[in-house]
């Protein structure tokens, strides 16, 4: 039986104020000090990762296929180099995790060439099959990462070069992927010099190189204040959700949202909507 190595790549800056997530702070049109800002995306992080964990627990869980075995790992790529040990001690010092974690650094003259050097040290260190993301998703669930690896092996499995991914709520990716049979890049796709948007720059990436494309439920991100407004919703969602089978929850978040006056969201009354006085008694 041969050995399918999966690799969950994580992207990660180390949570430092100033460095991360500055739209929520007052740095820019946020309202939040650099240091709040930090603490809550280091929740996020942490919950990424717990969420990630619990998915190849799911993922070992399933019926093997008859000549694959599926191994799965945990790979968080930062930078710069410098920061590798920093991140690893950032973990340890937590405690422990359920699972391993291994730590690389991803660099390059652009996010796009950040992006191609994680995905080749991951190839280069035999990974099979990658499928990537950012750690300021605590939207994130169990089973969008065993989706995910699923439309991976389905596509493994055929012999069929594609991608997978899902769509933030930006008109980016959250989520993308690929597997080692599938010649595919980052190139062009992140700060398009045309203008064009991350999701529609991977689908006519995938659809020029005639590789097949696989698209999974949106998974949003936090870089807004309406971002974080939305993340709220949902965590307070998942948090009550996880306990009738929904798997991790965010429960770090869920508590940084609490103790920043943050985890009740309301909105003005809104009169844009249609008329309903024809249809309402």
């Amino acid at each position: 039986m041969d050995t399918r190595t999966n690799v969950l790549l994580l992207f990660s800056k180390l949570p430092e104020p100033g460095l991360v997530k500055t739209r929520l702070t007052t740095l820019k049109d946020g309202i939040f000090s650099p240091e709040a800002a930090s603490v809550l995306y280091h929740c996020m992080l942490f919950d990424v990762v717990e969420t990630c964990m619990a998915a190849f627990d799911v993922l070992e869980a399933m019926p093997e296929h008859e000549h694959v075995h599926d191994e799965y790992e945990l790979l968080i790529s930062t930078a710069p180099k410098d920061n590798v040990d920093r991140m690893r001690a950032l973990f340890e010092d937590a405690g422990t995790w359920p699972r391993p974690i291994r730590y690389i650094f991803d660099e390059g003259a652009s996010f796009d060439e950040h992006y191609n050097d994680a995905f080749a040290k991951a190839w280069e260190a035999g990974a099979d099959c990658i499928l990537s993301m950012g750690a300021d998703m605590p939207a994130l669930t169990t089973d969008d990462v065993v989706r995910g690896f699923c439309a991976l092996h389905e596509l493994d499995d055929a012999g069929e070069p594609g991608i997978v991914l899902a769509s933030d709520q930006e008109m980016g990716a959250s989520i993308i992927g690929w597997n080692r049979n599938t010649t595919f890049s980052h190139d062009g796709v992140f700060y398009n010099e045309d203008g064009l948007t991350v999701l529609p720059a991977y689908i006519r990436k995938a659809k020029a190189a005639g590789v097949a494309a696989k698209y999974l439920p949106p998974v949003p991100d936090v870089d807004t204040m309406q971002d974080l407004a939305h993340a709220a919703t949902v965590v307070e969602a998942l948090g009550y959700c996880a306990d009738f089978g929904l798997g991790a929850k965010p429960y770090r978040t869920a508590q940084a949202l609490e103790e920043l006056g943050f985890a009740e969201i309301r909105i003005m009354p809104n009169g844009l909507m249609d008329p309903r006085s024809h249809l309402d008694a």
